[in-house]
C-alpha cells in the first residue's frame, strides 16, 4: 500500500507538469482521437486513469455516456474544472475494484495506465469483468523504442523525473501482453509522440 500511496502522490504533485507534457504529443493524440470517436459512437464508455480528462473530453460528444475515473482525487478535481457535457461523470475510483456490475460497458478506455500499475493482468481481468462480452477495450500506451540507445535515454529520464514506469515494453511485446491475458488485438497503430504510443483495440477472446 505504501507503494501506491507514493505512486499516487506523484500523481497529485505533477497533475500540471504532466498537461505540459501531454501537450506536446497534441498530434498523436489528435489522430487517437480520430480513431477512438468511431468506436465509442452512441455507446456507454468506461475510462480508467482518465487523469485530467484530455481524452474524456475530447470524444464525449460522439459517445452516449462515459464514466471517466482516476486513482487521484487531484487529477479528479482538475478533470471536473471544466467538464461541460451532462454525459461526461468523473470520479475517484480504484481499476482493481471498480464499483460497477458485471458487464456495465461497451467499452472500456485505459490510456497510458497499464504499463505503470503494478498489477497490470489484474486490472485486465477488472476491465473483462464490467465490459459487455461483446464490448471494445482501447488501451493506447507509450512503449519504448526497442533497446535504442534513444529510447534507454528516454526512460532513463522519466524514471529520474519520478515517472513510475513497471512495464518497459516495446510495441510488440505490448501487444503480446494483451493477447497473453485473453484480449484478441483487432486494430494497432504506433503513434509518434514523446515515445512511441500504441494505440490497441482489443476484444474478449477464450485465453
Amino acid at each position: 500500500m505504501i507503494a501506491m500511496q507514493g505512486h499516487k502522490n506523484f500523481w497529485d504533485k505533477n497533475a500540471g507538469r504532466y498537461d505540459r507534457f501531454m501537450r506536446k504529443d497534441r498530434a498523436a493524440y489528435d489522430e487517437m482521437y480520430e480513431l477512438i470517436r468511431p468506436v465509442v459512437k452512441a455507446k456507454t464508455v468506461l475510462e480508467l486513469a482518465t487523469g485530467t480528462g484530455l481524452i474524456a473530453k475530447h470524444i464525449v460528444n460522439a459517445a452516449a455516456h462515459i464514466e471517466a475515473t482516476d486513482a487521484s482525487a487531484e487529477m479528479i478535481a482538475e478533470a471536473k474544472r471544466d467538464t461541460r457535457s451532462a454525459k461526461l461523470y468523473f470520479s475517484v475510483q480504484d481499476m482493481f475494484r471498480l464499483p460497477y456490475a458485471d458487464k456495465s460497458f461497451d467499452v472500456v478506455i485505459a490510456s497510458n495506465a497499464l504499463h505503470i500499475v503494478p498489477q497490470p493482468e489484474k486490472a485486465l481481468a477488472e476491465i473483462r469483468r464490467v465490459m459487455k462480452d461483446d464490448g471494445v477495450l482501447i488501451a493506447p500506451t507509450f512503449t519504448h523504442a526497442g533497446n535504442s540507445f534513444s529510447g534507454k535515454v528516454k526512460a532513463f529520464f522519466m524514471k529520474l523525473a519520478g515517472f513510475p514506469l513497471r512495464s518497459k515494453w516495446t510495441s510488440a511485446e505490448y501487444l503480446r501482453f494483451l493477447r497473453q491475458n485473453g484480449w484478441a488485438v483487432r486494430k494497432s497503430a504506433v503513434l509518434k509522440a514523446s515515445f512511441p504510443l500504441t494505440y490497441a483495440e482489443c476484444v474478449k477472446s477464450e485465453v
